[in-house]
């Protein structure tokens, strides 16, 4: 950013190609306020006449005012006007006001109101400006009618020649084309419509994010809800966006103005220490002790200026200064809403307001535009975080973002890939793990789906989670993972931290993630995928969890595969739209022999599924597919895919094949030879896979019946698991069987009372 200092506290600071106008308001006591007071719109349109090249204003007082771009080109529009009508002086001679024989009075007369309309009005109240001026074609028109004399008609002629052209030229103005429909009846100084066209973004001297604070004139509520005590979000459809609006609104935009002055001195303060690079190895710990010195600081501040401040506003003063500090803004508090799925920065920066997908809303625009100011902050603490490198030879990154309340996965591109300078995108984590119950209560995977893969992952087979990019098949292979009994131990490779490996080691799981060199990364220090992977097969017997195969990783995966079936769960998450897609990637595109190939045991495929209106999505596991070992060249062609379950449109249901049904399937088969009951007995198979299902069924029940989905997340789903499999053995050993019946009626038993003693 370039900045140029001009006279009467104004500067013009460049961004790209955008020369931003920025008016120092600190010494001003009204509010800058374009449409709420003439005197700003007065000076607004001053200043622009002198600088017609602006694109954006920017009113800077214990908060900065930001008017976007189109509404700094309405006021550019009435400035140019002036420019051409009275500096050039086209307005102003007297004999453009009638014939050089009138009297000097005459023409006085006629230049007076004029005057007032240009000189005054343009610049405080443009709408009333075009009305006055109508009012004075009329008047005039009216006169020219009612004169006889010919030399006085002609007089009067170019008067109204002169006052038709200023008129044609306003009525041509954007503003004047949004205001037609408010103005009958319309008085001077009316302020009121001018708040219908002029919004400006506000942002405490503390931050570069730009928010629009007031709702959309046309927009319709839809829902309205709190991310936390002192966060509120609403949601609105819009009359002419498909997109809906999702309008936050955060504390920071919403403190007093002796309480901005307290964060902008501890600011300040907090900004002398910045944080070495080895506190980035420990963001959490970073955070906690630039928390304690901020909540101090705040503290004594307040305290020197006589301020008394609850507890509970020491916190929230302490959370915004530490996010606008170390953390990274109000992007944070998107993120911390659990309603919303993925975060999108568009360049060019500073522009575009951020994009979000929601839970409930589908696709929407936020109320929010980064700067790049914003960008260049974020970026530092991200190669510090990440250790990898941003910039022209470097232009993509992927990381994570682990924030007290949220965490999430984060890819950016720059130059030279983007042209337009840096974009960004944010996959939010749920902050606790996903469930199986979860996923079924949300129609993600039916009962019987969710009993298989469970049934399946205690077998401990080999599992390709695929599906396209938000297809959600690492949330989806995150709540498998769950369904691996704690006494194992789990190692996770990934480039990425997307899977809850650190919510599975607080559940008490043995879980040990390994970080490896994204495929996307030149060089570096970190350790490829692939070397990552075989790396883990000397440390010792444990289940092995790829985040995503991508590249030459596959290799090492297949080698996993091959090794570790018979014994551990190995499983992935790959990109591709069904199992063929999936086998000529990893055969055709990774070099994995076709023989390797068929370690894989079971793909699940999750799709994003689209209404007929094409207005919503919903996510599903739309088939589970067994690869058979007995095909030589093309699984396809030779029958070595088996659906085990297929999705059902009509029904919106995960259903069982006639194979699954009738017992075709060699994997199923496999896993029950390992088992003394199960040996040869495909309806004790069929049994076991049923109770799993119905036992995950009823959780989900239960939580509906009570209204709580406490029930269905990882800490319970973990205990009703380990009470199953401990049921299972007690009922074995008191009636010598595996009695599915009486397991369900004991496990339900159990389930009441844990539930009765929560």
């Amino acid at each position: 950013m370039v900045y140029t200092q001009t006279p009467n506290n104004t500067e013009i600071l460049k961004e790209g190609e955008d020369e931003i106008l920025k008016i120092n308001y600190e010494s001003i006591s009204h509010i800058p306020s374009i449409e709420d007071n003439h005197l700003v719109m007065l000076d607004a349109i001053e200043k622009l006449i002198e600088n017609p090249s602006i694109s954006r204003l920017i009113f800077s007082q214990r908060r900065n005012y930001n008017y976007s771009y189109d509404q700094t080109q309405l006021l550019i529009e009435i400035a140019n006007i002036y420019n051409y009508f009275v500096k050039s002086k086209k307005a102003t001679r007297l004999e453009n006001f009638g014939l050089a024989s009138d009297p000097p009075q005459v023409l006085g007369q006629r230049f007076d109101p004029l005057r007032f309309i240009l000189f005054t009005l343009l610049k405080t109240d443009p709408l009333g400006a075009y009305v006055e001026l109508k009012r004075l074609l009329r008047q005039n028109n009216i006169i020219l009618k009612s004169t006889t004399d010919i030399t006085q008609k002609q007089s009067l002629q170019i008067y109204l020649d002169m006052l038709n052209q200023i008129f044609i030229q306003l009525d041509k103005t954007k503003l004047i084309d949004l205001a037609r429909e408010y103005l009958p009846g319309y008085t001077l100084n009316n302020r009121e419509i001018y708040k219908l066209f002029f919004k400006p973004s506000i942002t405490p001297d503390f931050m570069y994010t730009k928010l629009v604070t007031s709702p959309p004139l046309d927009g319709k509520q839809l829902a309205i809800y709190k991310i936390n005590p002192t966060t509120d979000v609403t949601v609105y459809e819009l009359k002419d966006d498909i997109k809906k609006l999702y309008q936050i609104n955060p504390p920071e935009f919403n403190l007093t103005e002796d309480q901005y002055e307290l964060i902008e001195l501890a600011r300040k303060v907090l900004s002398e220490h910045q944080p070495r690079n080895e506190e980035f190895l420990d963001p959490h710990k970073m955070r906690r002790t630039f928390t304690n010195i901020g909540k101090g600081m705040i503290q004594e501040l307040a305290e020197q200026k006589g301020m008394f401040l609850s507890p509970e506003e020491i916190e929230n003063l302490t959370e915004i200064l530490v996010r606008h500090t170390i953390g990274f803004g109000v992007i944070e508090l998107l993120l911390e809403d659990p309603n919303v799925q993925d975060l999108t920065i568009n360049s060019p920066m500073g522009q575009v307001p951020i994009f979000l997908l929601h839970n409930d809303h589908n696709e929407c625009t936020t109320n929010i535009t980064p700067t790049v100011n914003d960008f260049e902050s974020w970026a530092t603490k991200l190669r510090l975080l990440s250790g990898r490198p941003l910039d022209e030879a470097n232009p993509i990154l992927d990381t994570e973002v682990i924030l007290p309340k949220a965490r999430s996965r984060l890819s950016i591109i720059g130059k030279p890939l983007n042209p337009y300078g840096y974009g960004m995108s944010f996959r939010r984590h749920r902050d606790k793990p996903w469930t199986l119950p979860l996923f079924i209560e949300n129609k993600m995977i039916s009962p019987l789906g969710a009993g298989l893969l469970s049934f399946t992952i205690h077998g401990a087979r080999t599992h390709l989670v695929a599906g396209t990019r938000s297809s959600g098949k690492s949330s989806f292979l995150g709540s498998m993972l769950l369904e691996i009994m704690r006494k194992y131990r789990v190692l996770t490779v990934e480039d990425t931290l997307e899977l809850p490996s650190e919510a599975m080691r607080k559940l008490g799981y043995n879980i040990q993630p390994l970080k490896v060199r994204s495929a996307l990364v030149k060089g570096g220090a970190e350790v490829p995928a692939d070397e990552g992977i075989r790396t883990s097969l000397r440390l010792g017997d444990s289940a092995l969890i790829v985040g995503e195969v991508r590249s030459t990783e596959a290799l090492a995966l297949y080698e996993a595969m091959r090794i570790g079936a018979s014994a551990n769960v190995v499983a992935g998450t790959i990109h591709g739209d069904s199992p063929y897609g999936i086998f000529d990637r990893v055969v055709n595109d990774l070099g994995v022999p076709k023989t390797s190939f068929k370690a894989t045991d079971i793909i699940v495929m999750c799709s994003p599924i689209q209404s007929a209106s094409g207005m919503s999505k919903m996510r599903r596991v739309t088939s589970i597919t067994e690869v058979r070992k007995t095909w030589e060249d093309d699984p396809l062609q030779e029958n070595g895919f088996v659906d085990l379950m297929k999705y059902n449109a009509k029904t919106d249901m995960l259903e069982p094949t006639p194979d699954l049904i009738n017992g075709d399937s060699e994997v199923l088969k496999a896993i029950g030879g390992g088992v003394k009951e199960w040996v040869g007995n495909w309806d004790a198979i069929w049994d076991n896979i049923k109770l799993r299902a119905e036992i995950k069924s009823l959780l989900v029940d239960y939580s509906k019946k009570i209204n709580d989905k406490n029930i269905l997340e990882a800490e319970f789903s973990l205990k009703s698991n380990e009470k199953f499999y401990r049921i299972s053995e007690e009922v074995k050993n008191d009636v010598g069987s595996q009695d599915t019946k009486l397991i369900k009626e004991r496990w339900e038993e159990w389930l009441k009372e844990e539930l009765k003693n929560q």
